[in-house]
Protein backbone atom coordinates (compact mmCIF):
# COMPACT_ATOMS: atom_id res chain seq x y z
CA UNK A 1 0.00 0.00 0.00
CA UNK A 2 1.21 3.65 -0.73
CA UNK A 3 -0.13 5.87 1.54
CA UNK A 4 1.30 9.43 2.27
CA UNK A 5 -0.58 9.75 5.37
CA UNK A 6 0.76 5.88 6.61
CA UNK A 7 4.36 7.20 5.91
CA UNK A 8 4.22 9.96 8.16
CA UNK A 9 6.75 9.78 10.75
CA UNK A 10 5.94 10.52 14.55
CA UNK A 11 8.56 13.97 14.87
CA UNK A 12 5.94 15.90 11.85
CA UNK A 13 3.36 14.57 14.62
CA UNK A 14 1.89 17.95 16.59
CA UNK A 15 0.06 15.62 18.77
CA UNK A 16 -1.41 12.16 19.00
CA UNK A 17 -3.15 9.69 20.85
CA UNK A 18 -3.68 6.00 21.13
CA UNK A 19 -5.62 5.97 18.10
CA UNK A 20 -5.08 9.10 15.98
CA UNK A 21 -2.92 11.69 15.53
CA UNK A 22 -2.69 15.79 13.58
CA UNK A 23 -0.27 16.99 11.35
CA UNK A 24 0.09 20.63 9.97
CA UNK A 25 -1.84 20.40 6.18
CA UNK A 26 0.87 20.45 3.33
CA UNK A 27 -1.82 22.76 1.47
CA UNK A 28 -3.66 24.86 4.01
CA UNK A 29 -6.80 26.82 3.35
CA UNK A 30 -6.27 28.90 6.44
CA UNK A 31 -3.01 29.59 8.51
CA UNK A 32 -3.33 26.61 11.19
CA UNK A 33 -5.14 24.64 8.77
CA UNK A 34 -4.93 20.34 10.76
CA UNK A 35 -5.95 17.29 9.51
CA UNK A 36 -6.88 14.50 12.24
CA UNK A 37 -5.75 11.10 10.73
CA UNK A 38 -6.55 7.67 12.59
CA UNK A 39 -3.37 5.80 13.13
CA UNK A 40 -5.21 2.39 11.18
CA UNK A 41 -5.25 2.37 7.25
CA UNK A 42 -9.06 3.14 5.73
CA UNK A 43 -10.95 5.23 3.82
CA UNK A 44 -14.08 6.76 5.14
CA UNK A 45 -15.52 8.21 8.24
CA UNK A 46 -18.13 5.90 8.37
CA UNK A 47 -15.53 3.34 8.62
CA UNK A 48 -14.09 4.10 11.87
CA UNK A 49 -15.08 2.63 14.92
CA UNK A 50 -16.72 4.16 18.30
CA UNK A 51 -13.46 4.44 19.77
CA UNK A 52 -11.75 5.88 16.73
CA UNK A 53 -14.22 8.76 16.29
CA UNK A 54 -14.04 9.29 20.29
CA UNK A 55 -10.12 9.63 20.10
CA UNK A 56 -10.52 12.04 16.61
CA UNK A 57 -13.01 14.59 18.67
CA UNK A 58 -10.66 14.07 21.64
CA UNK A 59 -7.06 14.62 19.81
CA UNK A 60 -8.94 17.90 17.63
CA UNK A 61 -9.98 19.50 21.15
CA UNK A 62 -6.52 18.94 22.05
CA UNK A 63 -4.88 20.80 18.75
CA UNK A 64 -7.64 23.25 19.10
CA UNK A 65 -6.22 24.27 22.33
CA UNK A 66 -2.62 24.70 20.16
CA UNK A 67 -4.24 26.51 18.25
CA UNK A 68 -5.82 28.80 20.02
CA UNK A 69 -3.03 29.91 22.45
CA UNK A 70 -0.61 30.04 19.12
CA UNK A 71 -2.61 31.76 16.41
CA UNK A 72 -5.97 33.31 18.11
CA UNK A 73 -8.59 32.04 15.12
CA UNK A 74 -12.15 33.75 16.44
CA UNK A 75 -14.15 30.36 14.43
CA UNK A 76 -13.21 27.07 13.11
CA UNK A 77 -14.82 24.62 10.41
CA UNK A 78 -14.03 21.52 10.49
CA UNK A 79 -14.74 19.08 7.92
CA UNK A 80 -14.79 15.59 5.93
CA UNK A 81 -14.24 14.69 2.64
CA UNK A 82 -16.03 11.28 1.85
CA UNK A 83 -14.91 9.81 -1.38
CA UNK A 84 -13.88 11.01 -4.45
CA UNK A 85 -16.89 12.45 -5.43
CA UNK A 86 -16.92 14.34 -2.28
CA UNK A 87 -13.48 15.81 -2.64
CA UNK A 88 -11.22 13.38 -1.29
CA UNK A 89 -8.44 12.97 -2.86
CA UNK A 90 -5.93 10.76 -0.20
CA UNK A 91 -8.24 7.65 0.25
CA UNK A 92 -7.30 7.43 4.19
CA UNK A 93 -9.37 9.77 6.26
CA UNK A 94 -8.35 12.89 7.86
CA UNK A 95 -10.71 15.01 9.23
CA UNK A 96 -9.94 19.03 8.51
CA UNK A 97 -10.02 20.92 11.31
CA UNK A 98 -8.94 24.57 9.97
CA UNK A 99 -9.62 27.71 11.84
CA UNK A 100 -10.81 30.72 10.40
CA UNK A 101 -10.12 34.50 11.18
CA UNK A 102 -12.11 38.05 11.32
CA UNK A 103 -11.72 39.23 7.83
CA UNK A 104 -10.19 36.52 6.04
CA UNK A 105 -13.28 36.82 3.81
CA UNK A 106 -15.61 39.60 2.85
CA UNK A 107 -18.77 37.76 4.20
CA UNK A 108 -18.32 34.58 5.87
CA UNK A 109 -22.00 33.59 5.61
CA UNK A 110 -22.67 30.33 4.63
CA UNK A 111 -19.39 29.18 6.07
CA UNK A 112 -17.66 26.51 3.89
CA UNK A 113 -20.32 26.84 1.18
CA UNK A 114 -18.22 30.18 0.55
CA UNK A 115 -14.78 28.96 1.92
CA UNK A 116 -11.88 31.66 0.53
CA UNK A 117 -9.05 30.84 -1.55
CA UNK A 118 -6.63 28.55 -0.50
CA UNK A 119 -3.37 30.20 0.75
CA UNK A 120 -1.94 27.24 -0.89
CA UNK A 121 -2.42 26.09 -4.41
CA UNK A 122 -3.92 22.57 -3.98
CA UNK A 123 -2.48 19.97 -7.22
CA UNK A 124 -3.69 17.05 -5.22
Amino acid sequence: MNCIFCEYSKNEYIAENELVFAIYDKFPVNKGHVLIIPKRHFESFFEATVEEVKAIYSLMNEVKTIIDKQLKPSGYNVGVNVGYDAGQTVMHLHVHLIPRYEGDVENPKGGIRNIKEALVRYDG
